[in-house]
């Protein structure tokens, strides 16, 4: 036939990340690839007995279409959250429920860039986002990343550089996949630097919950004086990511166009998930709940750290989360990142290549994540020792 797919998407590829799922329906694998939460971190049967409930006495609304901002007592605790943990307010924002926090990500891009527009990234940066900003015409420039986030100096060439640049893309907060957090001090660079150039912040802070070490930083949203940033997040890492439920705080005026296009996409967010998740929080101790994930993760990610130490090989070098899912490894430039991946699954071990992140998909790497969340304690080990023969075969 004769039909052409259109020019946004006939170039893009899908997320390699997904495409490594495929792999991980082999019982074998070790997941080191996949971003999941820990199946052991839902509260599966609370969920359950509210559901019931629901269905019981609530059925109806459940089951009908909502409002597009969000169900009214979703929309209440996050609100309330946002603004007493994250510094959000009230005072020209407004606050929406989206389909997981990648839809935030994508309607802001929707409402602020046209066709060839920038988006400054940093780089490496998280892959959903990099294909949302792709898919609606955007083009992505990446800036340098340093151990305590973006470098300062090459966004302001980067800026100097890109006259079309309408918005500057960051996960300050245990950066996917770098696993590093932006010091205080360069968040407030970075908001000035963007003030001063009128780019719109999308701060993306999905794992803002997920600190087990270190002190609490300001968002960048709380300094956000000007109406400037949009705060985008999650409840996937802390609740579910199969329900798809996430949240936006944005300025009035960019807030009013992201529900128009929201309403072109999927019209609202889940209802029952909303009525779900509003329930579970107001019911339960949400911050002990959370306690407990943080829990899991410190001691799974010092596993993990324990392990790299004990088996990799001198020369790859890897980052030491306070928080988050990621550990971010480097290999010696002389070794090749293909062929180190590819033999890290012919041995049953999956990561992600660092080529996956890059904002110039044609641009080398020789970086790779992990993540500890979803493999078991015993597979922490075991895949790290994989990956560490692997890589001193290679060097």
């Amino acid at each position: 036939m004769g039909y052409e797919i259109s020019e946004k998407l006939a170039s893009m590829k899908p997320s390699a990340i997904r495409e490594i799922f495929k792999s991980l329906t082999d019982p074998r694998i070790i997941a080191f690839a996949a971003g999941n939460p820990a199946a052991e971190s839902f509260p599966a049967q609370s969920l359950a007995s509210i559901s019931a409930e629901i269905f019981a006495t609530d059925a109806a609304k459940a089951l009908q279409y909502g409002i597009t901002e969000g169900y009214p007592g979703l929309l209440s605790v996050i609100k309330d959250r946002l603004c007493k943990k994250f510094g959000c307010s009230e005072d020209g924002n407004s606050f929406m429920i989206v389909s997981g926090g990648q839809q935030g990500i994508e309607l802001t891009c929707k409402v602020m860039c046209n066709e060839g527009d920038v988006v400054l990234c940093e780089n490496p940066s998280f892959i959903g986002a990099l294909n949302a900003f792709r898919s609606n015409g955007a083009r992505t420039v990446g800036v340098e990343l340093d151990a305590d986030g973006i470098n300062i100096e090459s966004l302001e060439k980067a800026v100097r550089d890109n006259p079309r640049a309408k918005m500057l893309y960051l996960i300050p907060t245990f950066h996917n996949p770098a696993g590093i957090c932006t010091s205080l001090e360069k968040r407030r660079k970075i908001y000035e630097i963007a003030k001063k150039n009128s780019l719109v912040i999308l701060e993306d802070n999905p794992y803002g919950e997920l600190r087990f070490a270190g002190e609490e930083i300001p968002t960048i949203k709380s300094m956000d004086t000007d109406g400037i940033v949009v705060y985008c997040g999650s409840l996937s890492k802390v609740l579910s990511a199969g329900m798809r439920v996430g949240f936006v705080c944005a300025p009035d005026r960019i807030f009013s166009k992201m529900v128009v296009a929201k309403q072109v996409e999927d019209v609202h967010t889940n209802q029952f998930f909303q009525m779900l998740c509003a329930e579970y929080i107001k019911r339960f101790d949400f911050d002990a709940h959370i306690e407990q994930i943080r829990a899991l993760y410190r001691k799974k990610c010092g596993i993990m750290l324990e392990a790299l130490d004990r088996y990799m090989p001198d020369g790859v070098a890897y980052t030491r989360p306070q928080g988050g899912l990621f550990i971010w490894c480097t290999l010696p430039e002389k070794v090749s990142l293909d062929e180190f991946v590819k033999k890290s699954l012919d041995r049953f071990v999956a990561v992600v290549p660092g080529t996956a992140f890059n904002c110039d998909e044609s641009a080398p790497s020789s970086s790779f994540r992990i993540t500890y969340s979803t493999p078991t304690e015993q597979q922490i080990v075991d895949g790290v020792r994989i990956i560490s023969e692997v890589a001193g075969s290679l060097m």
